[in-house]
């Protein structure tokens, strides 16, 4: 059998407003509630697993979505209407502007718990 990652748990501090603020940035659907966790499901099978835990014990991850261009286009008009602050770099120094790296484009935002988003439409090096 190959290896495949299955899931993965995302901390927060509030499990479900997390999870739908993903979904609807990129068109997901949320999952039951299972146990202490909102899943939501990518294309690819992997389960992001959105748990509740005390705000002051969030570590901030970085989590990266490869999207298509009308994807991106999507995401970044709800990102735009809802005056989300977005980033053309990780180190957050070129606000309100997106890159184009490798013939893409990406973007950098906050989720509600403090992690950082990234999305682009091009793999790194691609």
């Amino acid at each position: 059998m190959s290896v495949e990652l299955n899931h993965t748990i995302i901390h927060s501090r509030d499990n479900r407003e997390s999870a739908e603020f993903l979904a609807d940035l990129l068109n997901l659907e949320v999952g039951p509630e299972w146990g202490p966790f909102i899943p939501v499901v990518l294309a690819n099978d992997v389960t992001l697993d959105f748990a509740t835990i005390p705000e002051a014990s969030i570590v901030p991850q970085h989590y990266a979505f490869l999207i298509s261009e009308p994807e991106f286009d999507a995401a970044f008009g709800r990102i735009q209407e809802l005056g989300i602050a977005y980033y053309a770099d990780p180190h957050l120094k070129l606000p309100g502007e997106i890159n184009h790296n490798d013939g893409g484009r990406g973007a950098y935002f906050p989720d509600p718990s403090g992690h950082g988003m990234e999305l682009i439409t091009r793999p790194y090096g691609g």
